[in-house]
This record gives structure tokens, sequence and C-alpha cells, in this order.
């Protein structure tokens, strides 16, 4: 294929970066809600900030507002209303192409004297949830793209943040605060959702590409430690997302180029009549970029190994209808990929062995309905019913004699469909009391078969066969009282229970927050958090050889449990620069070890591309957690922003053995600083540029026992040293450089994000050759370009 040439690229770029807008202006639109009930208020002051004369308006009586023919680039607006604190939203970005549709949520003041005037910024960092009030912050979905190396992924952007680290450049596993990545909540719109990623395993957290589309997310949380009650059923932490609505008052498509595929996206009203509920739609279709390559006839140099994969998600707002605000929301997704059939295929990989053949698919559907009832302006009911189902199937075949002769080893086919009710009933009693009471049940259908070949005989295995069903009640309740504006504290108390064994476990939630002045702010938290295992472990099953029979040990395996402790300190320099202290400690217990394999522990699990499948557990594991976290950040004002996060940390566990080791995710340490500059070159463009470093503590291993290796013709490694030593430090830097341009009726963006700059080889790994019989290395990530284009209009 002839390469295309330099000068039609020149022309093509020159074509589309053409402005003819001379002053262009955009709308500012949104609601205006109670921070806690959501209920809209009307009558809110909302003003453009830097103007003048000074422009402004009011919401009307559903919350609502709307700033019109207001100058592109960055704005700000503050919004006052009467017993409320006052709120202001800087730097929001204005293009050509898209309205800004914000909602703001507003904090009645408990203060009742009218010449007491409380101001509070919109600190990007604060929660949303008005009930977190340590180890929680939120992240705008901008930060998704304007971190370099995140690549419109929330999870990789969130590997910036204090506390959390990745191991993986292939994949992007949260983990936090040294505990295992199965540890994570994954919520959206307040369904609690499985695994959201393409080439996900069944009971694992992460993958290499997302299937969450950060253009149809907004403001979100995420939770490291002693979070509020809501979240059950987790040990780690929670990533609690949100998706913003359609536009309901004019149609808005999307276009985009990039490292997660060719996108088209679209949203808008249903009807353009100014009378009724104000519906929207909202939607948005993805498909592999490497496979879109591939079939236009491109070699890429992976042989058989492309990437197939492809989502869609969309979300439907009904509001203002008599029986309240109705959301449907939807995420479908599927993968598959075929790894070493071919010479081609890259030798040394996370993905697959040398020798070896991995054919792996894995699907994702979750459909939701959620509904807002309002009893009245204090008080609501928020209902959600969801239907979601994940499976996976993969093929492992040993390859010989140079790819001439292939071995089956390996077949898995696994599903779990979820039928999911959960209600909240939510009451502001006054400004300074709030209270809620929520049920969930989760009932799971399962569906696993896995098998293994004994070579002895020449026959499949099965490791798992089992069609069951189980079931998981919860319920809590939240109270937060407010003894002011500057002291508030809060106390939960969550109850679960599963069927499948019938396990009740309750757990009290507490913190508190007080804010000694506007600069200077101290924080504490403690939370009693449990987990069921991997749905997975409790049916698989134990071989007898001598009766030659199959049974299961594992269906009275308890939930893992958790203490959380957590001391903070919030320095607010001014309202763009913050200085931040976290320091805490996490006690493990009741975690599932095994006799027969001492060093064996279910906190190490998570680790790779898959869950351990372990027979015969019992509850006697324990571990813990503790350290200190640093953030110093700069929010983005005239122009730039840094963040610097500093973590130093110990993760301990014991096995059946009572034997203290270091866990899987126990690197120690890890630094990350960051930053990045916009720069207005005319009125219609901006250059913006962005960096990132990160330092951390290499990845603890389980070293290859070579001679037993090569006496046994296959990878053997040595348990008695499980996780002693670790690899080199990992050390990367990304950076990314990006040009916005506004048209006439157009929004551009190209951007080229250059991963691991440096080139610096970090090594992730190291694996036994049976056929060549040695220790072979695999690296992370070497450098790589990545493109990115998106078109709005």
């Amino acid at each position: 294929m002839k390469p295309i040439p330099l000068n039609l690229i020149i022309i093509i770029l020159a074509s589309t970066i053409t402005v003819n807008a001379e002053n262009p202006t955009q709308v500012i639109r949104g609601t205006i809600v109670d921070e806690v009930t959501g209920y809209p208020l009307p009558g809110a002051n909302v003003i453009l900030l830097n103007t003048d004369p000074p422009v402004g308006t009011t919401s009307d009586m559903d919350g609502c507002f709307a700033l019109r023919d207001v100058p592109l680039g960055r704005q700000s607006i503050e919004i006052r209303y009467v017993g409320y604190q006052s709120k202001l939203i800087p730097n929001l970005l204005l293009t050509i192409a898209k309205e800004v549709v914000v909602e703001i949520k507003l904090t009645e003041q408990v203060t009742e004297f009218e010449e007491v005037t409380v101001k509070a910024f919109s600190r990007k960092d604060k929660s949303i949830n008005d009930m977190a009030m340590i180890s929680a912050r939120s992240f705008s979905i901008e930060e998704t793209e304007r971190f370099a190396g995140s690549l419109g992924d929330p999870s990789r952007m969130v590997a910036n943040y204090a506390g959390v680290v990745t191991q993986n450049d292939s994949r992007n596993d949260i983990i936090i605060r040294g505990n295992s990545p199965t540890g994570l909540l994954w919520r959206l719109e307040d369904i609690e959702i499985p695994n959201p990623n393409h080439f996900g395993a069944l009971g694992t957290t992460g993958g290499p590409v997302s299937m969450l589309n950060n253009n149809l997310l907004t403001n979100s949380d995420f939770l490291t430690g002693a979070f509020p009650a809501e979240y059950g059923n987790a040990l780690a932490g929670a990533f609690d997302l949100n998706m913003r609505s359609g536009n309901n008052q004019v149609r808005e498509y999307t276009g985009q180029i990039g490292f997660n595929g060719f996108e088209l996206g679209a949203e808008g009203p249903f009807s353009r009549k100014k009378s009724g509920p104000k519906a929207s739609y909202l939607g948005n279709f993805r498909y592999s970029t490497l496979d879109v390559i591939h079939k236009l006839g491109i070699d890429i140099g992976t042989g058989a190994a492309i990437p197939e994969y492809k989502d869609f998600t969309f979300l439907i707002d009904i509001p203002g209808t008599k029986f309240g605000r109705f959301k449907i929301i939807g995420l479908l997704g599927d993968s598959y990929i075929s790894l070493g059939r071919e010479k081609e295929d890259t030798a040394n990989n996370p993905y697959t062995a040398r020798g070896t053949a991995t054919d792996f698919g894995s699907e994702l559907a979750v459909f939701g309905l959620s509904h807002v009832y309002y009893i009245n302006e204090n008080a609501r009911f928020k209902t959600t019913l969801s239907w979601q189902t994940t499976s996976s199937t993969t093929v492992v075949d040993s390859i010989l004699n140079n790819w001439e002769l292939t071995v089956p080893m390996y077949r898995s086919r696994q599903s779990e469909d979820k039928m999911s009710f959960s209600t909240q009933y939510r009451q502001k009693i006054n400004s300074r009391n709030n209270f809620n009471l929520g049920v969930i049940i989760d009932h799971y259908s399962i569906d696993y078969l896995d098998s293994v070949m004994n070579s002895d005989i020449q026959e499949f295995q099965e490791i798992i066969n089992t069609r069951a069903n189980m079931t998981l009640y919860r319920v809590y309740t939240q109270w937060q009282h407010k003894f002011s504006d500057k002291l508030s504290a809060y106390a939960g108390l969550n109850f679960q229970h599963l069927g499948l064994n019938s396990e009740s476990v309750i757990e009290p939630r507490l913190s508190m927050k007080w804010s000694i002045n506007p600069k200077h702010a101290f924080s504490l938290g403690y939370g009693k958090h449990s987990q069921m295992q991997p749905k997975i472990i409790y049916y698989t099953l134990t071989h007898d050889t001598v009766n030659n029979i199959d049974f299961t040990t594992n269906e009275d395996v308890r939930f893992t449990r958790a203490d959380h402790f957590v001391l903070g300190y919030d320095y607010l320099v001014n309202k763009d620069f913050r200085i931040k202290l976290e320091s805490y400690y996490q006690r493990l217990y009741k975690v599932p070890v095994k006799e027969s394999f001492p060093e064996f522990s279910m906190v190490n699990t998570g680790d790779f591309f898959g869950i351990p499948q372990e027979d015969s557990l019992v509850n006697k594991g324990t571990g813990r957690n503790y350290g200190i976290e640093l953030t110093v950040e700069k929010f983005l004002s005239k122009g730039y922003y840094f963040l610097l996060t500093a973590s130093v940390f110990n993760s301990k566990y014991k096995g059946y053995d009572n034997i203290l080791r270091n866990t899987a995710f126990n690197g120690n340490y890890v630094f990350n600083l960051l930053g990045g500059y916009e720069l207005n070159l005319r009125k219609n463009r901006m250059l913006t540029l962005d960096m990132k470093t990160v330092w951390a503590g290499g990845r603890r291993y389980v070293p290859i026992d070579e001679a037993l290796s090569r006496i046994e013709n296959s990878e053997k490694r040595d348990w008695n040293l499980a996780y002693h030593d670790k690899y080199d430090d990992y050390f990367r830097t990304d950076f990314r450089i990006g040009l916005k341009i506004n048209g006439k009726k157009t929004s551009q963006e190209w951007a080229l994000d250059l991963q691991n700059l440096t080139g610096f080889q970090s090594l992730f790994m190291e694996v036994w050759d049976a056929a060549e019989k040695e220790i072979y290395t695999v690296y992370q990530q070497g450098f790589v370009p990545m493109m990115l284009y998106r078109i709005q209009f």
C-alpha cells in the first residue's frame, strides 16, 4: 500500500481549520437545585462574571436559566439565592458547536442571621455526594482528556490522585491504598454495574479499553475509604459516575477518532414543542480503531491479534411529568481478540505466554430505569430497576513444533445475569439535618463451565460446572447533622445479607468535618466494610480422586471484612490552590485462605486477567494497609493548572500459615506530577499543552523456580518467596498537545498524546518459556504516539 503524500495531508489539515466566525457566541444553560434533595430553586440570580455592564438572569419556576450571547472561551458564573450559600462556577469552556448545560447544586445556610453572607467557591475536588466528608473528591470529565495519558478513560485519569496506583500499562485496574482492584464498586446513574471494560474477565474491575464514554459523562465522584453506607459490598473504594442528559432544546452531533475507537454521537430533544415535558436523548456508538484500519487492508504489524470491540451507550431523560422524572440508560459492549495464533503476533506481551494461543471474548449489557418523585420540596423517592448480563469465553491452547501442532489446554464459558431493585428515601428535615433510607436487592443467575486438559487421560476435567441463583439484600440509613456552617457530622449504617449461605453483617460508618475557617479544615472518618467473594469462587469444584467425583467446598465462605480509619487536613491557600494531607489505617479480616496453599490469599486477586479458582477456602486470613497521602493542587485558572500527589504506604497480609507477607500491590510509594497550559492563539483557537510524570515502586512478584521448571517442563513459581521482592521502579512521562478550533458552526479538536515519551523500560513480569527452557522478560508499554480528532456540530 502506497503512503499518503505529505502535501495532501497538509491540504486536508488546512481545510479543516479554516475559520470564518468573527465574534461567535454561545449559550450557558442549566438548572439550579437544592444540594440535598435536588428540588429546583426558582428565582436564583445567575451572574456572568467579568462583564461590563453586568450580564445576568434568574432561574424560572423549574430552576432553569439561560445566559445567551456569551463570548467563546473560558467563562465564569456566580449563583446567588436567599438562604443559600452563593456559589462560583469558574472556567466553563464555551465552544461554537455545543451549548454548555450545567446542573448547579446550592447548599442551604445553617446560619439564619440575614447579615451573614457565605460564599462557596465551586471547588472541583469537593464530592458531589454531600454525605461523603473524607477520602472523596469529584472530577470533571474534561480532566479525563486534559490529563496527559488518560486517553479519555476515567480509570486512567484517577490514577493521578493520591492513594491510587496502576500496575499494568495494558489495563486500567485501579489499586486503592494497597487493596485489590476487585474491591472497587462501579456505579452508573446510581445503578451498580459489573466491570465496564472491554476484554474484562468476570469478577475483575478493569480492562484494556473502557466502555465508559467520556463524551456522555458529567462530573462524578471517586471515593477511596470510609465511604458512606449507601456504598455497600465493596472494600477498597467506589467510582460513582453520572451521565449528562442530552440537550433538550437543540440537536447536536459528535464525531471522533482516537485510541478508544471511531465514534459517532447524537443528542437533542424528542420534540421541539415548548409545552409538555422536555424529554431528550443522548447516544454514542464506538468501534475499534485498529479493527477498522485492519479491515481497510492496512497491515498494523500484529498478525491475527486484532482487538475487535464496539459499544453503544444511551440515556433518555423524561423530566417534568406529573408522575415525576424518568431516565432510561443503556450500556452495551462486546469484544474479542485472538493471540498467538500466528508467528507474526507479538511474542512478548502481558496477555499470553510464549508457546500458547489464547482466544478471549466478552460481552456486557446494562439496561436501567430510574424514577424520581418529590413528595414535597424537602422529601423525595428515587427508585431504580435494572437488568444486566455479562459473559466471557476463553480458549487456551499450547502451540508446538513451530506452530505446526495445537494442543488444547483450557476452555471457559462464564455468564452472570443480575436483576437489581433499589429505592432511596431522602429528606431534608431542616437546614441542619438530612436523612436517607435505602433498600437494594440484587438477584444473580449464573452459568459457569470451566475445564482443563488432563494430560494423563487426554480429557478435559471440569473445575466448575454450575447453574445457580443467589440474592444479596442490603438496607442502609444515613444521617447528616450540621452543627453550623463550619462543623458537620455523618452517621450511617449498612445491613447486608447473602441468601446463599445466610450470612448477615451490620456496618457502621461515621465521619466529621470541621472547617476552622475558610482556609483550614480537619476531617476524620471510620467505616466497617464487607464484600462477598467473586461469585465463581462459591461454585469452584473439588475433585475426589479416590471416588472420582466433584463437589463444592466454598459455598460457606463468608464476606471479607475491613475497618477503615482516616484522618485528613485540608488547607485552601486561595480559591485556586489547595494542600491536602490524609493518613489512613485499614484492618482486613475474615479473608479467604487455603490450608493446602498457605501462601494464598484472596487479598491478592485481581492483579491480572482473571480470578484464581481455588477450592477449600476458609475465612482465616488477615491483612492491613496504612499510609499517608499528600495532594498539592492548583486548579485551572489563568490558563494553567498543576497537580502533585505523593503516597507512601505499606500493604501486608497473612495466609493460612500466619506468616506476614507483602501483598501483590505493595509498591510502597507512588509520586505523580502533572500540569498543563492553555494558550489562546486567536479568539477562535486554543492550544493546550499537558505533561505528566509518574514514579512508583516496582511490581511485587512470585519468582520462577528455574530448576523445577526445567524438570517439570512447565512454569513453576517459588511461593516460599511470594511477593518478597519487587521489580525495579516504574517510571513514565506522557505529553499531550492539542488544538481546539471554532468555526462558523463546528468545533474541532486535534490532539497528539505521546505515551511514555522517554521510552523508559519498566519491567512488568517474568515468564517461563517451556520450549527454550528459559526465563524471558515482558516490559510495560514503550513509546507510543496516539492521535485524537473530534468534531462537534
